[in-house]
């Protein structure tokens, strides 16, 4: 009896063991289709003039969320320190930039109005309980969406204000929670909802011109390139979806999680670029679409979570780059055709939050140990540190670097 239950065990080991070793040959790996079409006629993002006229508009700079501003060689480290703002709150979005002011949405739900040359408040609004986006800017109007507009209230609102004054113009409260970071174009406010709603407004006046329904929760902003909305969903599905007319264009999905058995969640708002898609996921890996027709181009692992959203740049010396960070703690610049690594920059700690690229260094915040990173973006030599930072850090006007603490904001100039 004794011999026949030592042979079961040991046949339950050997298929436990089979199992195990079936599943990891089977997890999910690389991937890379040099068919898939790649673009280099990319226009550049123009460099700043006229400091009074300069708009960044929407979290990631341009409405294709690449997070790179070309900006004078001048400023670049070392910085001085000309202003800063205790904001007492948490703070996980960067601010956008309009005549000369800063927008500053903190987690408490007040938008703060600050001034870009001194720091100093201008207005401030309580929107809600909590919230965790930028607001976007345009035509004299901010608008900011609301995670919970009341403490007791599992739901958020949408809120346009005009940006001299902070006067509510009109507001409308919303199904469910809303963290994507909204974006203004052609007189269409866009966002979407944990409800997994995404929402088309009359920014004049907030009604509703459509609706698109996904099917996971979309907690990212809304990318636009060319008259289509790009977005991923917490079920690891990738959406287009025509700016117009709310219909869909395509979508893909992904089973990078669990040895392939599930898909991971899309918090990262995606870049467009080069006719593709970026984005990473909480499955570890960086994914690049067809932005045409949603084809996976690659798809490159990393040892974590990438929470955080790509900024992309094309530079001379170096050629097209994706920029992003992982909770393995490493800082990748990857290759935008294949994600083949150029370069890796091991920090230690979580990289959460999105990098932004100004001028020919990448920006980006280490969350554990609060603080913020600047790599030359060709190399990854490290150039510039500073002892605050947790999200998503850096915004600028071509001659100042405005920087997010986890609970401030600095304005900084080259020395």
């Amino acid at each position: 009896m004794l011999i026949v239950l030592a042979a079961l065990g040991l046949l339950a080991l050997l298929a436990a063991g089979g199992a195990y070793l079936y599943v990891r040959a089977n997890e999910p790996g690389d991937v890379n289709d040099p068919d898939v079409a790649f673009e280099r006629n990319d226009p550049r993002p123009a460099a700043p003039r006229r400091e009074a006229a300069f708009v960044w508009p929407d979290y990631g700079y341009t409405k294709d969320r690449n997070r790179y501003l070309p900006a004078p060689a001048a400023l670049r480290p070392p910085f001085r320190t000309l202003w800063s703002l205790g904001t007492r709150d948490l703070v996980e979005f960067p601010p956008v930039i309009y005549q000369q002011r800063l927008y500053l949405l903190k987690n408490n739900g007040v938008l703060l109005a600050v001034g870009a040359r001194n720091g100093r408040e201008r207005w401030k609004r309580k929107l809600g309980a909590l919230a965790a986006a930028s607001p976007t800017v345009g035509g004299g109007v901010v608008y900011a969406v609301i995670l919970k507009r009341l403490h007791r209230v599992r739901a958020g609102r949408v809120v346009a204000l005009t940006a001299r004054r902070g006067r509510t113009l009109w507001s409308r409260p919303l199904r469910a929670r809303s963290e994507s970071s909204p974006l203004l174009y052609r007189g269409r406010l866009y966002f979407g909802s944990e409800d997994g709603t995404i929402y088309a407004l009359d920014a004049r006046t907030g009604r509703i011109d459509w609706t698109f329904k996904a099917k996971g929760e979309v907690k990212a902003g809304l990318t636009l390139r060319r008259g289509v909305l790009y977005f991923g969903d917490y079920g690891g599905r990738v959406y287009a979806v025509s700016a117009n007319s709310g219909r869909k264009v395509w979508t893909a999905s992904t089973k990078g999680a669990q040895f392939g058995l599930s898909a991971g969640n899309f918090y990262s708002t995606p870049a467009v670029a080069f006719g593709r898609v970026y984005l990473g996921n909480t499955d570890g890996f960086v994914y690049s679409f067809s932005a045409r027709d949603g084809k996976l181009a690659w798809s490159k692992r990393t040892g974590g979570y990438v929470y955080a959203s790509p900024a992309v740049a094309d530079l001379p010396r170096l050629g097209p780059t994706i920029y992003i960070g992982s909770y393995d703690g490493s800082f990748y610049a990857m290759d935008a055709r294949n994600g083949k690594v150029r370069w890796r920059r091991k920090i230690g700690g979580k990289i959460s939050g999105s990098a932004t690229i100004v001028g020919n260094i990448v920006y980006f915040a280490n969350l554990a140990k609060r603080t913020t990173i600047g790599l030359a973006a060709r190399s990854g030599r490290p150039v510039f540190s500073f002892p605050r930072g947790g999200f998503n850090p850096v915004v600028s006007d071509g001659r100042r670097i405005y920087l997010v603490g986890y609970a401030s904001l600095y304005g900084l100039a080259p020395r």
